[in-house]
């Protein structure tokens, strides 16, 4: 067990003496499970900020870093950011790393909504198109068009450079399904993948967690890997690279969907890591079993939202493709990512219940527990194939 002096020295050893020492380096000594020294972190944090006259301006536009984020049931994408320079408000145009928004709400510390933060002020942020990764630098854009130009330039250059460290991909790698031919040869195989998820903790988890199963036979190249929705982008950048496309917690869109099929491009779906991660040891030793190949049978977008006293929420819809069947299972997707999954409660053509309503009609649905609905949301209702895969 490390004692206090011993922490002491090896602080010593890189030139950083104690004052207890000698020094005139400030050590705290703290203990979040006994609840201590925590004021006396906070005074000393002041004092070096006194001494140091450490000031950060107000006025202008804010900048800062992201310290975490995740996606919110019911709110999207939070990320928590810490600004540094400059008040962000409500309503600024955002930009960090490739993600981009404008500010549509932002939350204190203690849980109250408020219009602004400034300097060393940690508030949580509502309105970004994407989970931002947490230490990249936020800063706030001149209008929304120009935070939307540097993150899709900086989401440009971000997946050349995935590319550009994995050589390997498209080089004589292979898909999931083409693993068992590669063993087979003798020779060394190479895994592509195109890995998304929902959140950046979960993406780093899963690719870390694949770079473990790696053995002597098999290498694993990861082609591109990002948080987000699995978009037509993903799937041609997969068909050029001869790679699986796997989603975690996230699926793809219809486009996306569409561009696969005419691709040939397999897209894998999971919910559950350690599933996920079966079937890639599976497949690096030439035995994947069969699976589950979800087949979509519906396809709705919420075009208006409803409130019926005792009921909740009711979503107007429109059938874009294929027909909504009640009793089928239903997965409700925001910007591509599932944030809820369950089944249809209710099923209505104008005031009559009906069984199946197909594409090209309006329709009214009522999902069992769930209310959180916005307008441009998809409610997918699909089915279970087993496939055998050869």
């Amino acid at each position: 067990m490390r004692t206090l002096k011993g922490v002491l020295g090896e602080l010593a050893e890189h030139e950083l003496v104690p004052e207890a020492w000698g020094g005139d380096t400030i050590v705290v000594e703290i203990s979040a499970l006994e609840n201590i020294g925590v004021d006396d972190l906070l005074e000393n944090l002041n004092l070096i900020a006194e001494v140091e006259d450490l000031k950060a301006s107000a006025q202008g536009r804010a900048s800062g870093v992201v310290l975490e984020s995740h996606l919110d049931i019911g709110r999207g994408p939070v990320a928590t950011v810490l600004v540094q320079q400059g008040t962000l408000s409500v309503g600024d145009p955002i930009v960090a790393g490739p993600s981009w928004g404008r500010v549509r709400a932002l939350v204190s510390d203690t849980g109250e909504q408020v219009h602004d933060a400034g300097p060393s002020c940690p508030v949580q942020v509502l309105g970004m198109s994407d989970v931002a990764i947490a230490g990249d630098e936020f800063i706030v854009a001149p209008d929304e068009r120009t935070a939307r130009d540097v993150a899709g330039t900086r989401e440009h250059y971000q997946r050349v450079a995935t590319i550009g460290r994995d050589s390997s991909a498209g080089s004589g790698g292979g898909r999931l399904e083409d693993l068992f031919s590669q063993i087979s040869t003798g020779e060394q195989a190479t895994l592509n993948l195109i890995l998304k998820a929902d959140v950046n903790g979960s993406l780093e988890a899963v690719r870390e967690s694949i770079k473990k199963l790696e053995r002597d036979e098999v290498k694993v190249s990861f082609v591109h890997a990002g948080v987000g929705a699995i978009t037509e982008n993903d799937i041609q950048l997969a068909a050029t690279s001869n790679s699986t496309v796997l989603g975690f917690n996230v699926r793809p869109d219809r486009k996306a969907r569409e561009v696969a099929d005419h691709e040939q491009v397999e897209i894998r779906n999971y919910e559950i890591i350690y599933k996920l991660l079966e079937d890639i040891e599976s497949a690096m030793v030439g035995m994947l079993v069969p699976e589950f190949e979800e087949i979509v049978t519906g396809e709705a977008e919420v075009r208006e939202i409803y409130r019926v006293p005792r009921i909740g929420a009711i979503a107007g819809c429109y059938v874009l493709n294929g027909k909504i069947t009640r009793g089928s299972k239903v997965r409700f997707l925001r910007e591509g990512v599932i944030i809820w999954k369950g089944e249809i409660s209710s099923l209505r053509r104008f005031k009559d219940d009906v069984p199946e309503v197909a594409s090209g009609y309006e329709c009214g649905i009522g999902l069992s527990d769930f209310q959180d609905l916005k307008e441009g949301d998809i409610i997918e209702t699909f089915d279970e194939k087993q496939i055998e895969i050869t």
